[in-house]
């Protein structure tokens, strides 16, 4: 569907205490909640401490009490860490970007793309891009799936398991931070609202895809003028207007072409608002994934072998016994089709990383190109656009990264580099030590000013 014009609602933010500690069990904001938050403050809350932006009705930043930066945080620098979901690596130049071009070229960016994670899908590559984990490291081999182990499903819609930490292995950014007493904010990021590694952002709004995307821009700014005991150090702002785009209209479609414009404008809008704050404030704007077109209609799984025994979720397969699954495995053999590979979940190519985790099933169907999946027929719309794709054949997943600010060198060009990578790149610039991850400094660094 087309997307509304752009446009800010007036209705101010609510900004409420969170009653329970951040040590206490995962939180699960609904509406309903929302709404009870809403009629309790109109009786009993305080005013907020600083004044708050226009905003969505119903939009609420919910504020931890969290401990106050450490004399040795108020020191460091600031990082604003932007994800413009689905936005290719190419959209710069294939669209005539102002903004987001000037940026890179006062600062530092990968002309040809930053590589993501197998697979190249949403929550995935945002957990890694915050962990410095890869997929099958961190548990998120998807956006949905299931567990073996667990006996459960995982569905990034449902807040009852996108919000329970428990899910979820490493140390995103927001936790290290605060485990080293500087204070982070999250205006939406897939996993911000879990408990992982016994932290929370100190400030987050729960996810809601409507919320006016200029009014985003303004609470950031009203977070970093908060007193500098309370002023996060690390803020992350997600966008997912490129990537709806894509998978409506296609890569090459005008529809794209608006949202990469209207995305564009929001990054020069906010590097203006975060020049006119007087803080040290380094953005960091980066992508999840790219975007191609998808070629022919659905392939359905269960055509080429019995499923019976499987439990399924979009093309994962989880079968009830090793019988099955080398039963299974045999059938795929028997009737190759050269639109996809099939793999024991142990034999998957080491490049892909994606044989340590029992989430991502046995058999393993890797596409040669860019088709769509499913394991039984169902009602689901065929998109025009997708990702998901191993790069190495599709280059078309290769995701945007450019960063500017006072501790970016200018103007420099950095080959194609994991996007493991920048978990290390944005510690570095925090002064924090990093949690163990599989990424590295290295092909960062010469983005650095010191």
């Amino acid at each position: 569907m087309p997307f509304p014009s752009p446009r800010i609602q007036t209705t101010p933010i609510i900004v409420y205490p969170e009653t329970s500690m951040k040590t206490h069990k995962p939180l699960a904001p609904t509406l309903a909640l929302l709404a009870c938050l809403a009629a309790a403050a109109a009786v009993h809350a305080a005013p907020a401490q600083t004044p708050t932006p226009p905003a969505a009705p119903h939009s609420t930043v919910i504020d931890l009490p969290g401990t106050p930066n450490s004399r040795h945080a108020q020191k460091q620098h600031y990082v604003v860490l932007v994800s413009l979901d689905g936005f290719r690596y190419d959209y710069p130049t294939k669209w005539s970007t102002t903004h987001i071009a000037a940026l890179a070229r006062a600062g530092a960016t990968a002309p040809e793309g930053m590589t993501p994670s197998y697979p190249s899908i949403t929550f995935p590559n945002h957990i890694t891009l915050v962990t410095g984990l890869l997929p099958e490291h961190h548990g998120i081999i998807n956006n949905r799936f299931y567990d073996p182990t667990r006996k459960e499903s995982y569905s990034y819609k449902e807040a009852k398991t996108n919000t329970d930490g428990t899910w979820y292995t490493g140390t995103p950014l927001w936790s290290l931070a605060e485990q080293q007493h500087m204070r982070a904010a999250s205006f939406f990021w897939p996993g911000s609202e879990a408990l992982i590694a016994g932290e929370r952002p100190d400030d987050y709004v729960p996810f809601e895809d409507k919320f006016p995307d200029e009014a985003r821009l303004d609470q950031i700014i009203t977070w970093l003028r908060l007193p500098p005991a309370q002023r996060p150090h690390l803020i992350t702002l997600y966008y997912s207007n490129t990537d709806h785009a894509g998978h409506d209209f296609g890569p090459n479609s005008p529809e794209v072409e608006a949202q990469v414009h209207h995305v564009d404008s929001l990054m020069g809008t906010l590097r203006e608002k975060l020049d006119a704050t007087g803080l040290p404030v380094d953005l960091i704007i980066v992508a999840d994934h790219g975007m191609t077109t998808v070629e022919g209609t659905w392939i359905t799984l269960d055509q080429f072998a019995d499923l019976t025994n499987f439990k399924t979720d979009g093309w994962l397969l989880y079968p009830n016994s090793e019988a099955d699954a080398a039963a299974a495995y045999a059938s795929f053999r028997a009737h190759p089709d050269p639109r996809f590979t099939v793999y024991r979940r142990a034999d998957v190519p080491a490049y892909l990383h994606y044989t340590d985790s029992p989430r991502e099933g046995d058999p393993v169907i890797v596409p040669n190109g860019p088709y769509v999946f499913r394991a039984h027929v169902n009602t689901s719309k065929l998109p025009t656009g997708d990702h998901g794709y191993d790069v190495t054949r599709m280059p078309e997943m290769k995701a945007l990264f450019v960063a500017n600010g006072p501790d970016i060198r200018p103007g420099t060009q950095l080959p194609t580099f994991p996007n493991v990578d920048i978990y290390d790149f944005i510690s570095k610039l925090l002064n924090l030590k990093a949690a163990k991850n599989d990424g590295t400094l290295t092909p960062l660094k010469p983005a650095l000013k010191k």
